[in-house]
């Protein structure tokens, strides 16, 4: 994934960036960067974070960068944010989304232009410098940028900032969130709204699918209007996004409560779980959720052990993310041993943590371990936002099922008829996947139930990985 976090300000806000850059550290691992512009130009700093959080390695650069104009970004792709040189101006720029069609697009530009790029150590181009000279062909920012917009396929929203001010873009079909807070004096532009709250700033606007605005100390001037089409990802409310932040108008861990609550109404009186538990972090809510509708007592039979290793998918190995998420779950013995357990956790991608979870509290003690996914099951790897590591549908749970089921062709048809709920082929899966996982039961949330809980219109919210509908 990825999020960012700008300021224009009358004041020196190099501070303020580095405070709302680094509350974006839940969206992304690898990278992390600022840009800023003030009297003595422009000035930018990247560093690797894979092995230490944003705060520690930026410390040095709060001290020697100054500007009252900042973006900053953290990143699990590319070196973000880069500065450029221009015919229609100098600028930085940083963005958030996936660009699908990079290569096409790069192509496109080696024969219409003598364009030029560096290459990274991995041999790709840095999609960040593509974007902006695809905004280059154009004669003026807005337009480049609505040029942008309109040839990727993917997603895109972006800040570019210029010596006098910060051009924002939400992604056309506001696949992600951008919003701009307010205080005296200074405006900031943020993927999560709650970034900004302790550093002062109020709500002032969140942008709406495709719009363009701009930014200075004084004012936010729209360009673009908003489009009326709109596919936010559903998975900012299971996962990504921070239990403070809001997204449309809907508060994050509001949502999980009522996600959990059906998930409970959804069972019924058809388990009897002596207490219910989230996998942490983002398990947590969901679980409270199930047990006030529920009236099973919510505890915490495992503590996540967080002060060497914050989060558990930050190594590059697939082999040393399992090992930190299992090795950061540590036991509580007495709430675990003879215990039925219900367990929820925001989603089964592989299922290979989850399994060794549950085979961990089994060897603790526990004699049920009934698990609630607060998602419908993942059928196919994310188009728009990166958020699945997973490089082939073939890494999912599900697709695996399925292959063996139905054989390596599975039809279009067929995939529908496993993503639906009420039919036989659905109910086959999800039978398997908890023979599999050595589940005791396994529900997982309805579609129908995930978008309730969210409560926008159901067509304004993107739901490809559950049933490939664009």
């Amino acid at each position: 994934m990825g999020g960012f976090f700008g300021v224009a300000s009358k004041e020196d806000c190099v501070l303020e960036l580095f405070y709302g850059v680094d509350y974006h550290s839940h969206l992304g691992t690898r990278r992390g960067g600022m840009a800023v512009h003030g009297e003595g130009g422009f000035d930018r700093a990247i560093h690797n974070i894979e092995n230490s959080p944003f705060r520690t390695k930026f410390d040095r650069d709060v001290g020697t960068m100054k500007g009252n104009l900042g973006i900053g970004c953290i990143s699990d792709f590319e070196p973000q944010p880069l500065l450029f040189g221009s015919k229609i101006g100098s600028f930085a720029l940083t963005f958030v989304g996936k660009v699908n069609n990079s290569e096409e697009l790069l192509e496109n530009l080696y024969q219409n232009s003598n364009a030029h790029f560096q290459e990274m150590t991995t041999g790709n181009v840095n999609v960040t410098e593509l974007i902006a000279a695809l905004i280059c062909e154009k004669d003026s920012f807005v337009e480049g940028i609505r040029h942008v917009q309109e040839i990727v396929d993917g997603s895109l929203t972006l800040m570019l900032m210029t010596k006098e001010g910060i051009y924002a873009a939400r992604d056309r079909m506001g696949r992600t969130p951008l919003v701009i807070g307010h205080k005296k004096d200074a405006y900031c532009l943020s993927f999560e709204s709650h970034a900004y709250i302790n550093l002062g700033y109020r709500d002032y606007k969140e942008l709406g699918p495709g719009e363009i605005v701009y930014v200075t100390p004084e004012s936010v001037e729209t360009l673009v209007e908003p489009g009326n089409e709109m596919k936010i990802c559903s998975f900012l409310w299971v996962y990504y996004g921070y239990p403070t932040s809001g997204y449309e108008g809907v508060n994050v861990e509001e949502m999980r409560y009522r996600c959990g609550s059906m998930l409970a109404k959804r069972d019924g009186d058809s388990v009897h779980p002596d207490i219910v538990a989230g996998v942490p972090d983002s398990g947590i809510a969901h679980a409270i959720g199930y047990a006030n509708e529920s009236g099973i007592p919510y505890a915490r039979p495992f503590i996540k052990y967080t002060p060497t290793w914050p989060r558990s998918f930050m190594p590059t190995n697939q082999n040393q993310r399992n090992l930190i998420a299992r090795m950061k779950l540590i036991p509580v013995q007495a709430l675990i041993e003879n215990k039925k357990l219900l367990l929820i956790d925001d989603s089964i991608v592989r299922g290979t943590q989850l399994r060794e979870t549950t085979e961990f509290l089994y060897n603790s003690g526990a004699k049920e371990v009934h698990v609630r996914p607060a998602c419908p099951p993942i059928m196919y790897g994310c188009k728009f936002l990166n958020f699945s590591r997973s490089k082939s549908d073939m890494e999912l749970i599900t697709r695996r099922v399925i292959e063996e089921r139905e054989g390596a062709d599975c039809p279009e048809e067929a995939l529908a008829e496993y993503a639906d709920p009420c039919s036989c082929r659905y109910a086959q899966m999800i039978e398997d996947i908890r023979k599999q996982q050595n589940f005791t039961t396994l529900r997982y949330h309805r579609l129908d139930d995930l978008l309730e809980s969210i409560g926008i219109e159901p067509c304004k919210v993107c739901t490809y990985c559950f049933n490939g509908k664009e």
